[in-house]
């Protein structure tokens, strides 16, 4: 039998188009707001593809540094620059067409071998990002150090 692993998430009605997301698994944090971009709502906070965007960078970064570490390598820091890109469908409805993920390890150059090697391994181990290509395309680029 697989193994699985349960997430649950609350998202209430704040007022207008502001909703709170609340995250069983950590009651001691603070809910956050979410909130449609104008005009539809205010933009008080990330709408729900800016979240899906953030999820898939935050994922595919965390899946490099974990490889990066296990092989030891120095990683000093770490950024994922992510783009969602949303456009209307031919029934004309708004959907994400693709999702684009810059990720920018701060590593020595000597570093090179080992980050060659994680970027060929890192991203089938990125849950959300390879759940959302089922549907939505995700393009990754890693950038080398020195370039």
């Amino acid at each position: 039998m697989a193994e699985e692993i349960v997430h649950r998430v609350t998202v209430s009605l704040a007022k207008n188009y502001e909703f709170t997301a609340s995250f069983e698994q950590f009651s001691d944090g603070r809910p956050i707001l979410l909130d449609e971009l104008p005009p539809l709502g205010e933009g008080h906070g990330p709408n729900a593809t800016a979240l899906l965007a953030a999820a898939v960078g935050n994922c595919l970064a965390a899946s490099l540094a974990f490889c990066l570490r296990k092989s030891r390598a120095e990683l000093k820091d770490l950024e994922a620059a992510v783009t969602a890109r949303v456009t209307r469908n031919q029934a004309g409805r708004m959907r994400i067409a693709g999702i684009e993920v810059e990720l920018t390890p701060g590593l020595d150059p000597g570093e090179r071998d080992r980050l060659d090697r994680c970027s060929k391994l890192f991203e089938d181990f990125c849950v959300v990002t390879a759940s959302v290509r089922q549907g939505i395309p995700v393009t990754v680029k890693v950038q080398k150090p020195g370039e």
